[in-house]
């Protein structure tokens, strides 16, 4: 008795299969190949780099370049002003987002749909448009001393984490409203019957629920904010202030920039996501495909 050979849409299948991840392959190390060479860059001297060009191999590594601009940015005092505007940023966009979504996907309140169509618009307006009127606004808009130095909101923290805030909000309203309409809705009919209340409803039964969707969004808006550069430089005159976005800059000389300084000190820059990425890389993933697996 002979085996029979592999039907031809099992073969079919699995050259599909190889196809997919050769192509899968081949994007991720395109997409990781910039990082890698800044590794490698910032391990070399620039001197051998120079001579022997970026893609030669190595005759010396050493960590030396990252104590170097860790120390010349003073980077330090930079990577707390980013965390001051990036975790505040993240926690109430995350907040308001899920309960606007809340009132939106469950609540059924009336004109709705009008609302979120209404934060999905607001994420198509460019950025850079109303940074003239902004700058104008928070110049007059006065605060404590306790929570200013120039008693007004702009050169604060509050004005780069206000502006955060209203762009990214309409993004997690659209992502959390869509994916709270996939929830079951018997769950929240047998709370109301054991007497829940809205709140109880949002906090207690709604927000476990949706905790994949709001580590992706809370990594993508830990990313977004913390990497941003633009706000900082317009609405904080303070140069104490600025995100570590803008420590970089101090490692660029005003007649010579070594490249591969600068490589080592943009990989420190992206430490803290990439940490980020990797403590919440599971619940990341169950959010992106958790609501695409719902009917």
């Amino acid at each position: 008795m002979t085996l029979s050979a592999t039907p031809a849409p099992v073969r079919a299948r699995s050259r599909g299969r190889l196809g997919v991840h050769a192509f899968l392959l081949v994007v991720s190390l395109a997409f990781l190949a910039p990082l890698l060479l800044a590794v490698y860059a910032s391990l070399r001297p620039y001197e051998e780099t120079a001579k022997y060009g970026y893609f030669s191999l190595p005759r010396h590594l050493s960590f030396d370049y990252y104590r170097q601009a860790f120390v010349d940015s003073g980077m330090g005092k930079y990577f707390v002003n980013s965390l001051v505007i990036a975790v505040p940023g993240v926690l109430i966009t995350l907040f308001l987002a899920s309960f606007v979504a809340f009132a939106v996907a469950r609540l059924r309140i009336r004109g709705g749909t009008v609302l979120l169509m209404v934060f999905t618009a607001g994420n198509l307006l460019p950025q850079q448009v109303i940074v003239t009127p902004l700058y104008v606004l928070f110049n007059k808009i006065p605060l404590p001393y306790w929570m200013s130095d120039s008693l007004t909101v702009y050169d604060s923290y509050w004005a780069v984490i206000a502006v955060q805030i209203a762009f990214q909000l309409g993004f997690c309203v659209f992502v959390l409203a869509h994916f709270m309409r996939t929830l079951p809705v018997e769950i929240l009919e047998a709370a109301i019957v054991d007497g829940a209340g809205v709140w109880a409803r949002y906090r207690r039964v709604t927000l476990p629920l949706c905790r994949p969707a709001l580590a992706a969004l809370g990594t993508l808006q830990f990313t977004w904010m913390y990497n941003d550069f633009l706000w900082g430089l317009v609405f904080l005159s303070d140069g104490d202030k600025l995100p570590v976005t803008s420590a970089l800059n101090n490692l660029r000389g005003q007649f010579f920039t070594d490249y591969n300084l600068l490589a080592a000190g943009s990989v420190l820059v992206a430490l803290p996501t990439i940490l980020v990425f990797l403590a919440l890389q599971r619940h990341f993933i169950a959010g992106l495909t958790l609501g695409a697996s719902k009917g």
